[in-house]
C-alpha cells in the first residue's frame, strides 16, 4: 500500500476488480454487489463531510450484521474518520463510558437502540436500516478518498484485555489491508468463494471474516443479523453453500451434537475456529462426521489478524498451529527469559499491523507494546516442534463464545441478588470446553441448588450481556480464601 493511500478505497477497488455486479453481501434474500457498496460507501463518507466529522474523529458503529455496517465502516475510513465498531449487546451506560472514552462525534445504530442513549448534544445520532442511513441518497457518490495518514486512527477496535475495563485498540487505515496477504494467503481465499462468519462484525475475528479477508479477494458474503445457533448456522450451509466457514468452539460442539449424516455435503472446505482453544476432540469428531478439518487459530484484537494457524491439510488436532507466514514468536517467562524448547511460556509476537498503543492508556501499552516490535498476547503455550499449543491465559480472564468474561463484573452483578451470601467467578471444564461457572455460597435457608440456579440465571440475563452469564452454579459452604481474604481461583478449577 502507498503512503497516503486510502484503505478502504483499496480494498472497495480489489473487490471492483472482479466485477461490479459481483455480489459483495448475502442476507436474507437480498444482495448487495460491489458496485452498490462502492457508491454506497463513497454517500456515507459525503453524509460524514456533510456533518462536519473530520479525519480522526471517531464514528461509533452499534450495528447488527448487515451491508449497513460495511457501509459504514469502509465510508467512515473513505471520509478519513475512524470507525469504532461495538457490541451491539452493551447498556446505554457501557455506551456512555465508551462514548466519552474514544471521544466520539456520531453514534451510527438502528432505531430503538439502546445506544441512542449515548447521544447528546455534542454526540450526534444516525439510524440506519439494512444499507444504512436512509438519507445517504441525497449524497453525492463521487467524493474522492480522504489520504490515509498515520497520525490519526483509521479505525479502533474496544478489547476488554486483562483488567475487564475497555482498552480502545486503535490501527493504521493500511492495518485492514494486511490480514489478506498473511492468514488470507495461508487460507486460500478467492474471489470464488463465498464466506459465512457466526462472529459478528464488530470483533476482530468477525471483522476480519466478514470484511477484510473477503472483500479484499473479491469473495462474496453471508450475513445473519441474529445469534446463529446450529439450526440456523445447518440451514445457512445449506442454503447459501459458503465455501468457507468462520466459527468458534461452542458453536462447533453444538453442531456436533446435532449432526445429521445428511448435513455432510454442505459442509464447507474451509472451516475455521478462533476465539478460544478448540479442544482436540471436537477436531476429531468433526473430521470423523463431516469429513472436513476444523483448522484452529489465535489471534487477537491488538494483532487484528491470526497469527498462529493450522492450515488446510496440514492441521494438528488440540494444537492452535504454527506462526502465520509474516510473524514471529517468543515463549518467555516471567522474567522476560526465553524458555526451552517444550516448557511452557508467555507469548510474544512480532510482525506488520499490530497495535501501537492503546488508546488513552499509557499503563497498559508499556505493559503490551515492548521493544523492537514486540507484543506482550497475554497467552501461556508450548511449543513442539514448530507447532503451538495453547494452555490458557495468563491472567483470571474467561472467554465465553470468543468474548472477554469478567469475574469481578459477574460477581457484582451476582451479590445483588438477595439469596447470594458471596460468590467467585471461574471456568469450569464440560466437554473439553471451559465455560463460565459460579461457585455461590447461598444465604441460610434459601431453598434447593437447582431453582437457586435457575432463579440466578435470570436475574443474571436482565443485566448482563449474554455471554457473561455463567452457564453453570454451583452452591459451596464456602469460598477457599487466602488468610487475606483473597479467593482462591485456582482451588475452585479444582472443585
Amino acid at each position: 500500500m502507498r503512503d497516503g493511500e486510502n484503505a478502504a478505497r483499496a480494498i472497495l477497488d480489489a473487490g471492483l476488480a472482479f466485477g461490479a455486479e459481483r455480489p459483495a453481501y448475502l442476507w436474507g434474500d437480498a444482495v448487495l454487489p460491489y458496485g452498490a457498496l462502492d457508491a454506497r460507501a463513497r454517500r456515507f463518507a459525503a453524509f460524514l463531510a456533510a456533518r462536519a466529522i473530520a479525519p480522526g474523529e471517531r464514528v461509533l458503529l452499534v450495528l447488527p450484521d448487515t451491508p449497513a455496517f460495511a457501509v459504514a465502516f469502509l465510508g467512515a475510513m473513505l471520509a478519513g474518520a475512524c470507525p469504532v465498531p461495538l457490541n451491539t449487546n452493551l447498556t446505554t451506560e457501557d455506551y456512555a463510558f465508551l462514548r466519552d472514552d474514544a471521544g466520539a462525534r456520531l453514534v451510527v445504530t438502528v432505531a430503538g437502540h439502546t445506544a441512542l442513549g449515548a447521544v447528546t448534544q455534542d454526540v450526534q445520532g444516525v439510524c440506519c436500516n439494512d444499507l444504512g442511513p436512509p438519507e445517504i441518497k441525497n449524497f453525492s457518490s463521487e467524493l474522492a478518498a480522504h489520504p490515509a495518514n498515520d497520525a490519526l486512527p483509521g479505525f479502533m477496535l474496544y478489547s476488554s484485555g486483562s483488567t475487564g475495563r475497555p482498552k480502545g485498540v486503535p490501527h493504521h487505515q493500511r492495518d485492514l489491508l494486511i490480514p489478506s496477504a498473511t492468514w488470507g494467503h495461508l487460507l486460500g481465499l478467492s474471489g470464488r468463494d463465498i464466506v459465512f462468519s457466526s462472529s459478528k462484525c464488530f470483533f476482530a475475528y468477525g471483522l476480519l471474516a466478514n470484511l477484510a479477508l473477503p472483500l479484499a479477494v473479491g469473495a462474496s458474503v453471508v450475513l445473519f443479523p441474529g445469534k446463529p445457533g446450529p439450526g440456523e448456522v445447518f440451514d445457512i450451509l445449506a442454503g447459501r453453500s459458503p465455501t468457507a466457514f468462520f466459527g468458534v468452539p461452542t458453536l462447533y460442539n453444538l453442531m456436533i451434537r446435532t449432526f445429521e449424516p445428511g448435513l455432510r455435503q454442505h459442509v464447507p472446505a474451509i472451516c475455521f475456529s478462533a476465539g478460544e482453544a478448540l479442544p482436540g476432540v471436537l477436531h476429531e469428531i468433526w473430521l470423523e462426521l463431516t469429513g472436513r478439518e476444523i483448522l484452529d487459530g489465535i489471534g487477537s484484537t491488538e494483532a487484528f489478524n491470526v497469527f498462529i494457524a493450522n492450515s488446510k491439510g496440514a492441521s494438528r488436532a488440540g494444537f492452535a498451529g504454527r506462526p502465520v507466514p509474516g510473524f514471529e514468536t517468543r515463549l518467555v517467562d516471567d522474567g522476560g527469559a526465553e524458555v526451552a524448547p517444550g516448557t511452557e511460556g508467555n507469548l510474544l509476537i512480532r510482525g506488520p499491523g499490530l497495535c501501537r498503543g492503546y488508546w488513552n492508556r499509557p499503563d497498559k501499552t508499556r505493559e503490551t507494546m515492548l521493544e523492537d516490535g514486540w507484543m506482550r498476547t497475554g497467552d501461556v503455550f508450548v511449543e513442539k516442534d514448530g507447532w503451538f499449543a495453547h494452555l490458557g491465559r495468563s491472567d483470571d480472564m474467561l472467554k465465553s463464545g470468543g468474548q472477554w468474561v469478567s469475574p469481578v463484573a459477574v460477581e457484582e452483578a451476582l451479590l445483588r441478588h438477595p439469596a447470594v451470601a458471596e460468590c467467585a467467578v471461574a471456568a469450569r471444564r464440560v466437554n473439553g470446553l471451559d465455560v463460565v461457572c459460579a461457585y455461590v455460597t447461598p444465604v441460610p435457608d434459601a431453598g434447593p441448588e437447582k431453582a437457586l440456579g435457575a432463579a440466578w440465571r435470570e436475574f443474571l440475563r436482565a443485566c448482563l450481556p449474554e455471554h457473561m452469564c455463567p452457564a453453570l452454579f454451583v452452591c459451596v459452604p464456602q469460598l477457599p480464601k487466602t488468610a487475606t481474604g483473597k479467593v482462591q481461583r485456582f482451588k475452585l478449577r479444582q472443585l
